[in-house]
């Protein structure tokens, strides 16, 4: 299948005005997971559309709770704790997500990697840096990374990271997890059409009010205000993850807030990464691993997944797509 995509890369949701019949598009935007979310809807009236936005704020601030490492009672943190000593049984829904996690990170050759937490203590991104954390400190926190180290057991259902320091963490994954779960909920509950963007992490299904297909704007990564094309997203998600945003500069060098998990060294070489596939936690995780594999890896890799499309631009900024994707700028 062909995707035609009118150029970059940042992703902003562009709503036209309701339609002349009686359904309108209702949006919400709302902080959740620490992130900016907008949850949009087509609905008859704003009751309704009131009750099913909330349905999806719900659901994501239950998937919070069950990923967050932050909260001292939720399952993740009793594994993360539990590193070295013993293994936690877990709920389902979560020991799934981690398996798929596990199997994501054995394809990318480990440049997606739930394990990659104990790096956060060493790079600070929402803050100055005066000095880069020292070689040697880097090779300590990669040796607590690994996701061989994360031991399941699917008769028992449970995790064991057997290694003590050991944490995992949803940071490359959880947004567009939460994005899908939400939209499951709302078309479980009959909503015909929708769009769950969270901070970037988009997943839409059915069409405006008017039958056209919902559209997303997509910018030049280095001039937001520059709209170079509309990609049309219908029963799909798209995610983009860029180094343009968020970095440090330390001694007049700029450094991406994408780690790679092997080396624990910010990766190199690209500007941005957009996913297109069905489901925003594939996009999600993989728009961090291609940004880490590099542009030919990356892209090779991509042109051998079914119904997934990548488009890059490195830090020469040039374009570089899989097969399936033409480019046609405005």
């Amino acid at each position: 299948m062909k995707i035609f995509l009118l150029s970059y890369i940042s992703i902003t949701l562009f709503l036209l005005s309701p339609s002349l019949n009686s359904q309108e598009i209702f949006t919400k935007k709302v902080v959740l997971m620490g992130s900016d979310f907008e949850i949009t809807v087509v609905e008859n009236n704003i009751s309704n559309a009131n009750y099913f936005i909330d349905l999806a704020i719900k659901e994501i601030s239950r998937i919070e709770s069950l990923i967050s490492s932050w909260d001292k009672n939720s399952q993740t943190s009793l594994i993360n704790n539990s590193a070295g000593i013993r293994p936690v049984q877990v709920d389902k829904e979560l020991f799934e997500l981690i398996s798929r996690s596990i199997k994501i990170s054995a394809l990318t050759q480990g440049a997606f990697d739930i394990s990659y937490a104990p790096m956060d203590k060493l790079w600070y991104f929402d803050k100055e840096m005066e000095k880069l954390p020292t070689a040697q400190q880097i090779a300590q926190s990669v040796s607590k990374v690994g996701y061989e180290n994360i031991i399941i057991n699917e008769k028992k259902r449970t995790v064991f990271l057997n290694k003590k320091g050991m944490k995992i963490g949803f940071g490359a994954i959880g947004k567009g997890y939460a994005a899908d779960k939400a939209k499951d909920i709302l078309i479980q509950n009959d909503v015909k059409s929708g769009i769950i963007n969270a901070s970037g992490d988009l997943t839409a299904w059915g069409q405006k009010p008017s039958g056209d297909d919902w559209m997303v704007a997509v910018v030049n990564p280095l001039n937001k205000n520059k709209v170079f094309s509309w990609l049309p997203i219908k029963n799909s998600s798209i995610v983009t993850s860029g180094n343009y945003e968020k970095f440090i500069t330390v001694d007049g060098k700029s450094y991406s807030h994408i780690i790679d998990p092997r080396t624990g060294y910010p990766s190199e070489g690209i500007l941005s990464v957009t996913i297109i596939s069905q489901k925003a936690e594939l996009a999600d995780a993989l728009a961090t691993s291609v940004f880490v594999l590099g542009t030919d890896i990356g892209i090779d890799m991509i042109n051998q997944l079914k119904n997934v499309e990548c488009i890059i631009i490195n830090s020469d900024n040039k374009i570089i797509k899989s097969n399936n994707i033409q480019i046609n700028k405005i």
